[in-house]
């Protein structure tokens, strides 16, 4: 095996090349346009996204994180609420609970596939409870038909956070579909990415969207008439060319990336690391669709690990390496280190490793060999 290999956590560059004029052209139009603030780009992006994602509107934001945050703000989320969601996911899902002023809640996850456990939802419901904010993670949908039920008979809204699984499905609904409301983030990194900074709400209800728009223009219609508080929320439109561009691509890479999945476990299987159970793949979860926005096992000392990999050139990640329960800011909740027991594991044992489309034959064999030769070396 040469040892020479480099394997990046991402390669952006590599899926650049393939679209490099695509993109430039989009952006392009948009200078020639010089509308730079919402506009028909950002309506056309909308328009593509909003069926792909089983949904009847679309509504652009800055950010997957603001897309939680306006969200909350469109169900008048405030002081006194409590959010029930999970506490194994990445900062901005309860930190925009808190921006609003209301309560993080949180439950555990199941430990086969990293979301939400339905089981744990019904003790955590309290009469301040006005939402359940389910995290699709990892590409993989959160077992939706329990946590339906149970926000169904508790008169609950549902904001499926789903910034990394656009496109991914549970027993045939995507991702964004199934809530009040859909949030979707285009970081670069993602599946569908933009060129920095990008987001999505998604929901089926016209009132809700037009509500969400005005949100995302400070709660102005028409303009300078404030009705409601909002805020600067507005998807630039050379983000939505970008974006537009890509969403032609988007299922070929998710193809992708399932494939890589489906390699990356039988190159496991042949170098028996499975079979006794010495790395732990990740679960797909029968009827749906998993778009591997991250590939992540489970292994001896992990994080001796990703310091034997990252010696041989290959890139990995944590996530996440602190639950949000035993983060600093908050404390306030009054949470201790074994609270969240399935949650704390996976923070201690998880790795990501490289699963972008463009990843090759080759690159792929190096970094299962390379945790094959960690591993007979800790024997």
């Amino acid at each position: 095996m040469d040892e020479k290999i480099t394997v990046p956590l991402l390669d952006l560059k590599a899926q650049y090349a393939t679209i490099k004029t695509e993109i430039l052209d989009a952006v392009h139009t948009v200078f020639e346009n010089q509308s730079f603030i919402l506009g028909k780009t950002v309506a056309d992006c909308e328009a593509l996204l909003a069926p792909y994602c089983g949904c009847q509107y679309a509504v652009g934001v800055t950010s997957g994180s603001d897309a939680l945050l306006i969200a909350l703000m469109a169900e008048k989320i405030g002081p006194g609420d409590e959010v029930i969601t999970t506490p194994y996911t990445f900062f901005a899902t309860a930190g925009s609970i808190a921006r609003t002023g209301a309560k993080p809640v949180f439950v555990d996850i199941c430990p086969k596939t990293y979301n939400l456990d339905p089981k744990l939802i019904d003790r955590a419901i309290t009469k301040n409870t006005k939402a359940i904010l389910p995290v699709h993670l990892y590409g993989q949908c959160a077992e939706m038909n329990p946590i339906l039920e149970i926000a169904k008979a508790k008169n609950l809204s549902i904001i499926e956070d789903a910034a990394q699984a656009i496109g991914s499905e549970y027993q045939g609904k995507r991702a964004g579909s199934m809530g009040r409301y859909g949030c979707f983030s285009f970081f670069p990194s993602k599946n569908l990415g933009a060129a920095g900074d990008g987001g999505l709400v998604t929901v089926q209800d016209a009132e809700l969207a037009d509500r969400l728009k005005v949100l995302r223009a400070h709660g102005s219609k028409p303009k300078y008439y404030h009705s409601l508080i909002g805020g600067n929320f507005r998807l630039d439109a050379l983000q939505a060319a970008v974006v537009s561009v890509k969403f032609r691509h988007l299922d070929q890479w998710s193809a992708g990336r399932q494939a890589n999945a489906a390699r990356y476990r039988r190159l496991f299987e042949q170098a028996g690391l499975v079979q006794n159970g010495t790395v732990t793949l990740p679960e797909e979860v029968p009827g749906g669709r998993h778009i591997y926005n991250q590939f992540v096992i489970r292994g001896p000392r992990r994080d001796a690990l990703q310091k034997h990999l990252k010696e041989n050139n290959i890139g990995t990640e944590v996530y996440y390496p602190v639950p949000l329960h035993l983060q600093k800011c908050f404390a306030y909740l009054g949470h201790r280190e074994g609270d969240f027991p399935e949650s704390e594991k996976a923070a201690q044992e998880t790795l990501a490793l490289p699963i972008y489309p463009e990843l090759n034959d080759r690159q792929a064999e190096y970094v299962v060999d390379s945790i094959r030769r960690f591993i007979d070396s800790t024997k």
